[in-house]
């Protein structure tokens, strides 16, 4: 089969179009044939070593174990079982829940031997892909591209919103909200859990369509006059913080956020460190949470809300997997909406 290496951290050249063995599914696993794979920053850093030290970088302290085939947001075909595997998955469009793990239920995301597709196991830049039966779910919708463009990205965007316990008249600030996680954070906040929204966009050309997807109020971060915007847009201080940025609007979080407010962050794209002056945090009672991934029950709730309608996928563009130097690149332009997504097969969408 067709796949895509990475062959050691760096640049795309580390970006490798190989011939290799389709792989086998063990006794409880299946075979997928991939459909679709949208493209992760949590990809993008696990190549460039963002992820770790000392030369060592992944999910685990061991680092990624190369050559790997990257690619966490997968949508497919079972093609093939395993010998306890019910027949019933045979044929079955799925979604991939993205990772292994054995922790408890409810804290499956934090188990020391939490272990990421695309990372730990090779994933779904490739033809084909083994993975648990057990994490092979219905497709929420049936189009293989939108429903490939939830996985991670939406169940970060999920457990983000679920640990903020975002409310009806509650205000939710969104940062990179034309990106992957933010476009969904945006949704989730909105449509699901009925709190308003001020999306943080690099360009006002996206405010009708940022709109659409439920945001009330769309500003730039390039306004010199941010946090006076944020305030008088909600007429006060707010209540929390979706954060994918990190260090670039971490201070306007800071200053906008009502004592007693939430900063939740799930990216660092602005920013890997930055400075806190403590008194701000606790003379304003902060809390602040991390936060990646989600739980299965979380993954279950999210694609119901998708299949309900309630999140719609936003998709800015296809490319072919021969083209996933160029896909990845296309990723880290500024100025998009929605998701980039990979396909074996191409059928592509420009």
């Amino acid at each position: 089969m067709k796949a895509v290496q990475v062959t050691g951290y760096g640049d795309v050249d580390k970006l490798e179009t190989v011939q290799t063995a389709i792989p086998e599914p063990n006794e409880h696993e299946v075979l997928v044939k991939v459909k679709a794979c949208a493209i992760n920053n949590t990809e993008i850093w696990m190549r460039e070593g963002a992820y770790g030290t000392d030369e060592k970088s992944g999910w685990r302290p061991e680092g990624v174990q190369f050559p790997r085939t990257p690619g966490s947001d997968i949508t497919g075909k079972i093609v093939k079982i395993g010998e306890k595997v019910e027949n019933t998955f045979l044929g079955k469009d799925v979604v991939l829940f993205p990772f292994t793990s054995s922790g408890e239920s409810g804290s499956e995301h934090i188990a020391d031997d939490m272990s990421f597709i695309g990372s730990e196991y090779d994933g779904g830049y490739a033809e084909y892909v083994v993975w648990p039966a057990a994490l092979c779910y219905d497709m929420p919708l049936p189009d293989y591209i939108e429903s490939s463009v939830f996985s991670v990205s939406g169940l970060t965007a999920w457990h983000m919103v679920e640990q903020i316990q975002a409310k009806p008249g509650e205000t939710v600030m969104v940062t990179g909200a034309n990106g992957g996680v933010g476009s969904l954070n945006v949704q989730i906040a909105s449509k699901v859990f009925g709190a308003k929204v001020i999306a943080i966009v690099g360009d006002l050309k996206l405010e009708d369509q940022l709109k659409e997807l439920g945001a009330t109020h769309v500003l730039s971060y390039k306004s010199e006059n941010l946090v006076n915007e944020i305030i008088e847009a909600n007429d006060g201080p707010i209540d929390s913080v979706l954060d994918v940025v990190g260090d670039a609007l971490f201070q306007t979080a800071l200053e906008v956020l009502k004592k007693g407010g939430k900063f939740c962050t799930s990216g660092s794209a602005g920013g890997q460190k930055t400075e806190l002056d403590f008194r701000k945090l606790y003379l304003k009672h902060l809390t602040f949470y991390g936060s990646v991934l989600g739980t299965r029950a979380e993954f279950s709730r999210m694609l119901e809300a998708i299949s309900e309608g309630k999140i719609r996928p936003v998709i800015d563009r296809t490319f072919p997997l021969d083209e996933a130097r160029e896909a990845q690149v296309y990723f880290k332009k500024a100025g998009k909406l929605g998701k980039v997504v990979l396909l074996p097969e191409g059928n592509l969408r420009l």
